[in-house]
């Protein structure tokens, strides 16, 4: 994977901050009508009732941070939270909404950070789709060394192209028309638009539970894999006892 690339995506994000929310919340052009918003927060139900069951108590390290959408759900339950990002951009719109009281912000590079201290909780949000294959060992590299004896992690991402589609409602007709509405991307790199009409090629493979939970398996994680009915893939780890 060209360095470039990754180079170009933290730069996606840096330049997207200020469009996120409203592709989460599905206001003004990510609005693709009332049964895609139906469908969306009938699984955002289902994906907050899964992070609920998990319970990320403790001392919380939030890696991809972003704009703080799930920080504030972080904060539902943990002490406290180091909320990491790439974007001093995204962070800016994190620390206006949660403050600095219960949450530490840090600006760093998700592919070379070294976390400070081992946590009870790992938790990323919209991220692994994001990590490249030839990262992909290292990036858990970095998990397994943030977390304490002991510790969890949960994740959460978009399970299908259709879903995840960040470029308005052509976009998703598109993926949709392209692939299925079951269907996982076969490319590991898709361009995405923002609304100033510039394009990004980002990094975004998608995962199917059996063979993430696999994966993570012959790394050494015990890991439970699920998705809702529509929308997303999510699940928790920790490491597997030994013997």
């Amino acid at each position: 994977m060209d360095d470039a690339l990754l180079v170009e995506q933290a730069a996606y994000y840096r330049a997207r901050a200020a469009e996120y929310d409203d592709w989460w919340y599905r206001r003004r052009e990510y609005d693709f009508g009332p049964d895609f918003a139906d469908a969306w927060w009938r699984d955002a139900d289902e994906l907050r009732a899964a992070f609920d069951a998990f319970a990320p108590r403790g001392d919380v390290l939030e890696l991809a941070a972003g704009t703080g959408i799930w920080t504030g759900e972080l904060l539902r339950f943990a002490d406290r939270v180091t909320a990491v990002d790439a974007s001093d951009e995204t962070l800016a719109i994190n620390r206006a909404k949660h403050g600095s009281e219960r949450v530490d912000h840090v600006r760093a590079d998700l592919f070379t950070y070294v976390a400070p201290r081992r946590f009870d909780v790992v938790f990323f949000s919209f991220w692994i789709s994001h990590v490249p294959v030839e990262r992909w060992s290292a990036f858990w590299s970095l998990v397994d060394d943030a977390l304490a004896p002991g510790g969890r992690v949960f994740f959460l991402d978009s399970a299908r192209p259709a879903h995840a589609i960040a470029n308005g409602p052509k976009g998703w007709r598109d993926a949709k028309s392209a692939e299925g509405a079951d269907a996982r991307a076969t490319s590991d790199v898709t361009a995405r638009t923002l609304r100033d009409g510039s394009t990004y090629n980002v990094v975004k493979r998608y995962w199917e539970p059996p063979r993430l939970a696999a994966e993570l398996g012959a790394m050494g994680w015990d890991a439970r894999v699920g998705e809702t009915t529509w929308a997303f893939v999510y699940g928790e780890a920790s490491r597997a006892p030994e013997g």
